[in-house]
């Protein structure tokens, strides 16, 4: 059961720390496209790909003092922060995950906003559709958002990046 709960830990620590709820939901969701072994079911809603499951277990990962959430007040709303702590260090050196490759990809993914984690993961929640048919579903459903052309390139020539960081 916590097998699931160790790889997420495993995510975090690898990241460091990750800030901000929607960008630890595409950075998962990245990751598990590109054939890291998380399990969490994934739909399509307002930012793009989002997991139930994946707020329950950090939630949960939170509740049991493995993971610390620090809330923060941002402008006019609030952010949240994700960093491992000494229990979660612990427990994660008696669980052990092994994701080769899976550090560098993150790391990338973790020095990326937001906004861009949203489009990649938009990119590859429609990736069985043609590039034009990837675009127009972008343009149509992310139309606040305001991408470009050149962004959505963008965003295939980093996933083509990503793939080869983890060896897929």
């Amino acid at each position: 059961m916590l097998k699931d709960h160790a790889k997420i830990i495993h995510a975090i620590a690898a990241s460091e720390e990750i800030i901000g709820r929607k960008k630890l939901q595409k950075i998962v969701y990245i990751a598990k496209k590109l054939a890291f072994p998380f399990q969490e079911r994934f739909q399509f809603h307002f930012y793009g790909p989002y997991s139930e499951e994946l707020t329950l277990r950090v939630e949960e990962l939170c509740n049991m003092g493995f993971l610390d959430e620090v809330k923060e007040k941002k402008g006019g709303y609030y952010q949240y922060r994700y960093t491992l702590t000494e229990n979660g260090k612990e427990f994660l050196s008696l669980n052990e995950v092994s994701m080769p490759n899976l550090q560098e990809c993150l790391t990338d993914m973790n020095n990326q906003n937001a906004r861009f984690l949203e489009l990649v993961s938009t990119v590859l929640y429609f990736d069985t559709l043609p590039k034009e048919e990837v675009k127009e579903k972008i343009f149509t459903l992310k139309s606040k958002q305001r991408y470009t052309d050149e962004e959505v390139e963008t965003a295939y020539q980093y996933i083509a990046n990503l793939r080869e960081k983890a060896g897929h």
